[in-house]
């Protein structure tokens, strides 16, 4: 099973944190993301594995986009 780490704002990927079979703890940055001069990490909420990334550096993402997913590691 795996979990879908969405963003929390609208804005573009300044820094993609991990990669895809990176180990990640919950609190761990995901990505970040620009918006509005800020720039605004998007933590795991659960540990594993990350499975998949859905966006890299410079895309624009809707609040609420999934950006990746994380599976049990």
């Amino acid at each position: 099973m795996s979990s879908e780490i969405l963003a929390e704002v609208a804005g573009t990927i300044w820094t993609v944190d991990v990669a895809v079979g990176a180990k990640v703890a919950a609190g761990d940055s995901v990505v970040t993301i620009e918006s509005m001069k800020m720039e605004i990490p998007v933590e795991a909420q659960t540990s594993g594995t990350v499975q998949e990334l859905l966006v890299g550096k410079g895309d624009t993402v809707e609040e609420g986009q999934v950006v990746a997913r994380i599976g049990a590691s």
